[in-house]
């Protein structure tokens, strides 16, 4: 056009702008020569722009609503097929997209937002689908400040919620917190920004409370003293009715009980603990358990299709649970390995593994789950492989330092740990890790007790070694590895000695779930919070056993399937509420 000087654009651009140009794009004081079938190619609006809005000999085009910038963006994308996302740009370039139909773009820009989620802008992003609606980001974000919720409440996003939407994340049964607690603090920090707006609206969110899963201590000294309650009659009447529950926690009247079940009723867990497998009483079983921790009970959810197993290994992956080798009542020492649909309940077998393992170690590190060591019906084994679920191979991995069998591994800092063991011939305090990068093996600093039938698991960024047998006698002691360190540190005893357990992290906390004790097999359920530093009792399992294996699973859409009725429960507050007096 003239002397209108063309827009600065990408090299395939440049290349093909002014041979057989037919349209030019104006935006702003920017023009834009361009080939109309390129434009129609990437976007429908395109194609309505210039072939049904206009008439054909139509060669100069105004867009409004958009930056040069943005146009520039787009305008090469349709020439090359590639685009430049970045932080700074992402909002805008998905209103450009979105606004000139651009779906590719839009769903460019989308997952980059899905994968930059983090607590200080989920909000942020869940409100900005609401003005450039992607149903995907709009429930991936939405899922996030549930899941993350403790940690979106400090950030500053969380202030600008509105009352609508605070009211509607804190009805959520899904809603993701340790301790009801939480929820209360957070409705003071949302009023605290604006405190004479907000005030007068503190009894919509605060409804949403489950006042009666706190304590009478707590809501007496923490709830009931606070201003924004006490001079708010609809809060106090919450709270006093929250405490009639506590206090008699036996409805008489069918209002009582819905007014119970809103108020007492424990949110749903975010990860569920299953604990499979094992040996119970004489022989192995099939038993399936799920631990719901928000309710601190047990569900059987086993499924009769998958043949019992014991001193095999259980990880979760991808949507499915996956039980690796061990002893089966077919074939005593296994290299199968099959897997279990937590959607549908099915089993399917996968790839067998290159060796037979009973008494192995499994971890799963970068989307493939590692198997170590075992026992092969011979001899101990020092060999390990890796497992590619995409394309349902193993492939051997370079031998550890040690033969293993009744060891325990976990994966820290890309890092895959194992400690202890059997060698055939004495129980090992030996220990070493992987690194995946260089496909080798690296020897650290020994524990301080030798361990067999021992659980090993990283927590709070050490490895924990716990229980076991030495040898002579079955343990209670625990040890934690400081990678940083290379050094092992004493932490407190399990409340009973244990081997051949189960073990997890759920909810913040370290699960010993089932094993032997020396005298039998125990179906009690032990606890330890690095917080504390205490060890503590939760519900014992349906059955005892030993030699189960047990692995998290989280992300369920049918998660109400694995965990405890809602209505079966007592109403019982849940939580430790204790409050200090000054």
């Amino acid at each position: 056009m003239g002397d209108q000087p063309l827009h600065e654009v990408g090299p395939v651009y440049k290349e093909l702008c002014m041979d057989f140009c037919d349209a030019v794009i104006k935006v702003e004081d920017a023009e834009f020569h361009v080939h109309k079938v390129m434009l129609c190619k990437c976007s429908p609006y395109f194609r309505a722009l210039f072939r049904r809005w206009s008439l054909p000999d139509k060669k100069i085009f105004q867009i409004p609503g958009l930056s040069p910038d943005m146009m520039q963006l787009i305008i090469e994308f349709a020439y090359s097929g590639y685009i430049s996302v970045t932080e700074d740009n992402v909002q805008e370039l998905l209103l450009a997209a979105d606004q000139l139909n651009v779906m590719d773009i839009v769903q460019i820009c989308c997952d980059f937002l899905g994968e930059k989620l983090c607590p200080e802008n989920c909000i942020g992003i869940w409100q900005f689908t609401n003005i450039c609606y992607s149903p995907e980001l709009q429930c991936k974000a939405y899922r996030y400040i549930l899941d993350h919720f403790e940690e979106v409440v400090s950030c500053e996003e969380f202030q600008q919620l509105t009352v609508d939407e605070l009211t509607a994340i804190l009805c959520r049964d899904d809603l993701n917190v340790r301790k009801e607690s939480t929820v209360y603090e957070a409705i003071l920090h949302w009023v605290d920004y604006q405190p004479d707006q907000r005030k007068v609206n503190i009894a919509q969110p605060f409804s949403k409370l489950r006042l009666a899963l706190t304590s009478d201590d707590y809501i007496n000294k923490i709830v009931m003293s606070s201003e924004l309650v006490n001079s708010n009659a609809d809060c106090m009447h919450m709270a006093i009715e929250a405490l009639d529950i506590i206090r008699c926690p036996s409805p008489n009247s069918s209002f009582m009980s819905e007014f119970c079940h809103a108020v007492a009723c424990p949110r749903l867990p975010n990860a569920v603990l299953l604990a499979i497998g094992g040996w119970s009483g004489e022989n192995p079983t099939n038993s399936i358990e799920a631990y719901d921790f928000c309710a601190d009970r047990w569900i059987n959810v086993t499924d009769n299709l998958e043949h019992p197993r014991a001193h095999h290994g259980a990880a979760f992956l991808n949507g499915y649970v996956y039980c690796v080798g061990g002893f089966a009542m077919v074939e005593h020492f296994s290299n199968s390995m099959c897997k279990f649909d937590l959607n549908t309940h099915t089993w399917h077998e996968a790839a067998p593994m290159y060796y037979r393992r009973c008494y192995v170690s499994i971890t799963v590190l970068n989307g493939c789950i590692y198997v170590m060591g075992g026992h092969d019906g011979y001899t101990e084994l020092n060999t390990a492989e890796r497992y590619r679920p995409e394309t349902n191979q193993w492939s051997l991995i370079a031998p550890m330092h040690e033969q293993r069998s009744d060891a325990s591994c976990t994966t820290l800092s890309s890092k895959i740990y194992i400690c202890g063991g059997f060698n055939g011939n004495e129980c090992l305090q030996t220990c070493e890790y992987y690194t995946p990068e260089t496909n080798q093996w690296t020897m650290i600093t020994p524990m301080s007790n030798r361990r067999s039938r021992i659980g090993v698991i990283a927590y709070a960024d050490h490895v924990y070694a716990v229980g076991g047998f030495d040898g002579n006698a079955f343990l209670s002691s625990v040890e934690a590895y400081n990678p940083g360190t290379n050094t092992w540190h004493t932490v407190s005893s399990m409340m009973t000695t244990c081997s051949n357990f189960g073990i997890e992290v759920i909810n913040d906390q370290l699960f010993v779930v089932g094993g032997n004790n020396g005298f039998g097999t125990p179906c009690n359920i032990e606890y330890y919070d690095v917080i504390t530093g205490m060890w503590s009792r939760a519900c014992d399992m349906g059955i005892f056993r030993s030699a189960l294996s047990c692995c998290v699973v989280s992300g369920l859409p049918n998660v109400a399937e694995y965990i405890f009725p809602r209505h079966a429960l007592p109403l019982l507050h849940l939580e430790d509420e204790s409050v200090e007096s000054n």
